[in-house]
């Protein structure tokens, strides 16, 4: 079977789309400590980074549910590698050519673009594929693909670093900007199908009507700010907050809070045909909690870096399983239903970072003990979603 035939490719290159995410969510976060000492920037101006790229997504994703369906999935997903490419690729030469700050910012925009067009598509895109069975277990595996590229994003990183030293960072993310240009080819090749029938997808304003819509858009921007809360800023935490030496901390800190989060979502796959989602996400809230009380309170580095681990095991289920919740409660949702809860996922990727750097000013741990609102707050929405939005 051709790869245009086969939907196995779909999924293929769905995977690497989130790898694709990983790279430009992950890879700037490594080096704020390098922006910070190269470019003459304070380290609590770096949030600013952070929130520039997720509000761009969040008014990507806006855009997204008015407008994906009327210029079809696979323009869009390769229009979304190509600005991905040209972000990270201009994050290595703007900066050299006007002032950084700026040049960062612009690269940021540029793959802020791809991201947000991204997180829109993906899950639409593996939803409709028509051979896949449990559809949690799908999303839940698809997600894990964006642990997987964190994880790789920080082993690759740190091992250039150490060998080449950080200040040839700019080159690799010359090596970074390939993925998403080698995936804009291949998803201009696979099959692409619709998820719902032209005209059978709820309208926006229905959607917007419904009360257990707006619960499910709470527990995406607390899913969203309860991950990225922490992944931003643990490498920052574990060579700053921690003193830890860079490349330890980022082993530690960063990489173990991908690999456990990538795991939750590998095993969610692999076992939750047999569990009830809910009841995973709210011990899952539980332990993100505790994680960042055990970050900003720990006596100890180590025990301060299992805390950074922990709150990844415990976030990995907390965005794929919103989605495959809401994906059961309102099947046609269609693509402007992902979109807007990609939206809140967004803006609660753009709430949690940002709070976390605003409350360091006075010290990191600081601001890991504000992280801890966001778990707590989708606890709540779990108890206010009751037995609606329950999905197997």
């Amino acid at each position: 079977m051709s790869i245009r035939n086969n939907y196995n490719h779909t999924l293929y290159a769905s995977y690497v789309g989130y790898i694709t995410q990983a790279i430009i969510n992950n890879y700037a976060p490594l080096l704020f400590v390098t922006f910070s000492g190269e470019f003459g920037l304070p380290l609590d101006r770096m949030y600013l980074l952070v929130t520039v790229n997720f509000g761009l997504q969040l008014l990507v994703d806006l855009l997204g549910a008015r407008y994906v369906d009327r210029i079809g999935y696979r323009k869009c997903v390769v229009a979304a590698h190509v600005f991905a490419a040209a972000g990270l690729a201009g994050m290595a030469l703007l900066p050299m050519v006007m002032p950084p700050l700026t040049g960062l910012l612009i690269a940021i925009v540029l793959y802020a673009l791809g991201g947000g067009l991204l997180e829109v598509l993906l899950s639409p895109i593996v939803e409709a594929c028509p051979h896949t069975t449990h559809k949690a277990s799908a999303m839940s595996l698809l997600h894990s693909f964006y642990c997987w590229g964190h994880v790789f994003v920080v082993l690759v990183s740190t091992a250039f670093f150490v060998i080449f030293g950080r200040e040839s960072w700019r080159f690799l993310a010359l090596v970074w900007a390939l993925v998403p240009l080698a995936n804009a080819l291949y998803f201009s090749r696979v099959p692409i199908a619709q998820l719902t029938e032209d005209g059978a997808s709820m309208p926006i304003k229905k959607l917007l009507t419904m009360k257990v819509f707006w619960v499910f858009m709470l527990l995406m921007v607390c899913a969203g700010a309860s991950e990225q809360g922490m992944s931003q800023w643990a490498s920052a935490f574990a060579e700053k907050g921690l003193q830890v030496d860079k490349t330890l901390g980022d082993l530690a800190g960063p990489c173990m809070f991908a690999l456990l989060m990538g795991l939750a979502r590998l095993l969610y796959a692999r076992f939750g045909a047999r569990l009830r989602l809910k009841m995973v996400m709210a011990a899952s809230g539980c332990l993100c909690a505790c994680s960042y009380l055990l970050a900003a309170f720990a006596p100890h580095p180590v025990l301060g870096l299992v805390g950074c681990g922990l709150c990844g095991l415990s976030a990995g289920i907390m965005w794929p399983g919103t989605f495959s919740l809401a994906a059961a409660r309102c099947p046609t949702g269609g693509t402007a239903m992902f979109a807007l809860y990609a939206l809140a996922g967004h803006l609660g990727c753009t709430a949690g970072p940002t709070l976390v750097g605003l409350g360091s000013g006075e010290s990191l741990s600081q601001g890991m003990r504000l992280g801890t609102l966001f778990p707590v707050l989708l606890l709540v929405g779990l108890l206010l979603l009751g037995r609606e939005g329950e999905a197997r």
